[in-house]
């Protein structure tokens, strides 16, 4: 394995610089849009008729869609590229969002959240794959990890400004809105369909990516070589240990931090007066995305205190992950529960680029948009089984014991962690 040269963003070449650039305003971009609908989800939701029981089975048929759709997906962004493929998850975003803003009936709205979980399953492991491969072509052998920060900050920024604005937005332009006839929240809604189209014209503009066939038999084609593209990755994951091993960290850890993301609100709501409860849930979910682009600005100069060892970044940050999660789970006011929360929050966000440094040295171009969706799909298993436990566990008990039994998992990912380091030693010799 080369040896790989640290990263300076100043001693970069323009190209290189350019294109981290693009990413950088690709991603915050796409995620703004996103972040705009975040905060104002449920409550559009609620608005429209549902109950709460109709609103987990709407991300029900997200999360299944999304897992049933992940890898075939990934496959078919390596086969016939990933420009086209993304664009296809921006066109399903864009039906979406058309879907949800057009109905109150749950069956159409089943249809949008579906729609969402295929745009989920499209965009996993594409432009990320092709940055990689750009960069690398661009700045040989330079240490990617750096370059991938950016992004992720320029990702996280984007869902946290447009969470603030998704739920700023119904109270300045509600009234608007309710005087046409539309929910105050389907102006956030109208906002993240602009944002949307302007994602897919700077997609068309900026990304560039060598044209692969595109006519009706190099495209069957594309589809009829997923099965293969996605046996040869899951042999890939199979065989070579530090993929494996990798992998089931990050399950491990997911199944301890999702059920923290998914239940915190309704942790947090009760300690709350109840005249402001929802303000300063909206104010929090944008301070938690602020500090996931604060830990992912931190995790290079992390990375450098360890000497780039990324799977040793990982295993501390897991490791302190698991002490925060038990501190977090047992606050009893709000100001104790938020200062906590951030520090979890910035923690998270510096455990992104390490493991996906370490997966992107594993993994030939090939196969690296598979790899990512495979990555995604374990992830969102290990976050699936997590939250069911955890919501079991806290049914019967309490979340704060939910929360402290899921920093066993957390655990179990740092003790993997610490293999992946003997066993990248190894390899770097």
């Amino acid at each position: 394995m080369a040896t790989e040269i640290e990263f300076s963003y100043a001693a970069l070449n323009e190209p290189a610089r350019r294109h981290i650039r693009v990413f950088q305003i690709h991603q915050f971009l796409d995620r703004f849009a996103m972040g705009l609908t975040v905060a104002v989800v449920a409550l559009a939701l609620t608005d429209r008729g549902m109950d709460l029981f109709q609103i987990s089975l709407l991300f029900g048929v997200y999360s299944l869609t999304t897992m049933a759709m992940e890898l075939p997906f990934g496959g078919l962004a390596d086969s016939i590229g990933r420009k086209p493929v993304f664009l296809t998850a921006v066109v399903a975003s864009l039906m979406s969002l058309a879907l949800f803003l057009s109905t109150s009936d749950f069956l159409v709205l089943a249809l949008s959240f579906a729609f969402i979980g295929f745009g989920r399953a499209l965009r996993s492991g594409t432009l990320d794959a092709w940055f990689v491969e750009t960069f690398k072509a661009t700045a040989p052998n330079v240490d990617v990890q750096p370059a991938l920060a950016k992004a992720q900050w320029a990702n996280a920024m984007g869902l946290a400004i447009g969470a603030v604005l998704g739920g700023l937005l119904p109270d300045i332009l509600g009234e608007v809105a309710k005087s046409l006839g539309f929910s105050i929240y389907d102006v956030s809604y109208v906002a993240s369909f602009g944002v949307m189209l302007g994602v897919f014209v700077f997609t068309m503009l900026a990304i560039v990516e060598k044209p692969r066939p595109r006519d009706v038999t190099a495209l069957m084609h594309g589809f009829a070589s997923v099965p293969t593209v996605i046996k040869d990755a899951s042999r890939l994951a199979v065989r070579h240990p530090t993929l494996s091993i990798l992998l089931a960290a990050l399950a491990f850890f997911l199944m301890a931090a999702n059920p923290v993301e998914v239940i915190w609100p309704t942790h947090a709501k009760p300690m709350l007066d109840v005249g402001y409860a929802n303000t300063v849930i909206g104010v929090v979910t944008a301070t938690y995305f602020f500090s996931i682009a604060f830990g992912a600005s931190l995790s290079p100069h992390i990375g450098r205190i360890f000497r780039r060892r990324h799977a040793m970044t990982l295993a501390t940050s897991f490791a302190c992950l698991a002490g925060v999660q038990i501190a977090l789970a047992w606050q009893g006011n709000i100001i104790g529960f938020v200062a906590v929360f951030v520090l979890y929050s910035v923690i998270l966000g510096v455990t992104e680029t390490p493991a996906s440094s370490i997966l992107h040295r594993c993994v030939d171009d090939g196969q690296r948009s598979t790899m990512l969706s495979l990555r995604s799909l374990i992830q969102q298993l290990g976050g699936a089984l997590g939250l069911v436990l955890a919501g079991t566990v806290a049914e019967i008990y309490a979340t704060p014991i939910a929360w402290s039994v899921g920093a066993v998992f957390l655990v179990i990912a740092v003790m993997l962690s610490l293999v992946l380091v003997r066993r990248l030693a190894v390899e770097s010799r």
